[in-house]
């Protein structure tokens, strides 16, 4: 079923003079990956961060679900069902990749869990948090250090934690930094597998992996959407093709 999870409208965000997103809408759909796309400055990060909570509107408005949330702040949205992850890859390194998810799953308990039990007590966290690691693809690695997998694993495990907080809009800042082919194939299947349940908002500088995901493009410029469609269409859009002087854009990164 698609429908939309969340509808942003008419966002702006100034710093003194400066208008990092101007005017921006987006509406996020179950079943379908919007990625935005534009070179570094264009306001992309600062978009998802509008949306998170993370940065306070200038104006505009954000609908999640059935709730208003512009202006709450980023745990309660998140609580209210978002997810997001990071340029910078957020994980505790000296856990165990089971330990870090389980700790993103127990933050949706009802009740703090108590000092005096034992977490593996606690059914439903490790169940949310077994699933997250099988959907994430790291079944396999469950009982190993964090510090010690792969970067593209990392990543991985960024995204684990981030399911395990049950969230139906998933926003994915270039998941695929850093990563090379074989990993960054990998991370491709994931998003892939995860669209069907999700909505997601796909920031990312990989271009042959936008369009093997995406289902909408927006690209935006100076904090400004310049164009907004179907890869096919973003492929033929002229003011694209100006913006990145003439390059084809399904091939060269930008």
């Amino acid at each position: 079923m698609n429908d939309v999870l969340l509808s942003a409208k008419n966002l702006t965000k100034r710093f003194g003079g400066l208008a990092a997103v101007n005017d921006v809408s987006v509406d996020l759909w179950r079943g379908r990956i919007h990625a935005v796309i534009g070179p570094n400055g264009a306001g992309k990060s600062t978009l998802t961060n509008l949306l998170s909570g993370d940065l306070p509107l200038t104006s505009g408005s954000v609908q999640l679900g059935d709730k208003d949330v512009t202006g709450w702040r980023p745990e309660k949205i998140s609580a209210q069902g978002l997810g997001r992850s990071y340029q910078k890859t957020n994980i505790f390194l000296p856990f165990t990749v089971w330990e870090n998810v389980r700790l993103a799953a127990q933050s949706r308990a009802p009740h703090a869990a108590s000092w005096l039990s034992r977490a593996i007590k606690y059914r439903a966290i490790n169940d949310r948090a077994e699933s997250a690691i099988a959907l994430s693809g790291l079944k396999n690695r469950k009982n190993s250090i964090a510090g010690t997998i792969s970067h593209g694993e990392q990543r991985q495990l960024e995204i684990a934690m981030t399911l395990a907080t049950g969230p139906q809009v998933l926003l994915l800042d270039e998941p695929l930094a850093g990563m090379g082919a074989v990993e960054a194939e990998r991370m491709v299947s994931l998003l892939q597998s995860l669209k069907k349940d999700h909505g997601i908002l796909l920031v990312e500088h990989d271009m042959d992996a936008v369009f093997a995901l995406a289902d909408q493009l927006t690209v935006m410029v100076n904090g400004q959407v310049i164009a907004s469609g179907t890869p096919a269409e973003i492929r033929l859009d002229a003011s694209v093709q100006a913006a990145y002087l003439g390059e084809d854009i399904g091939e060269e990164s930008v």
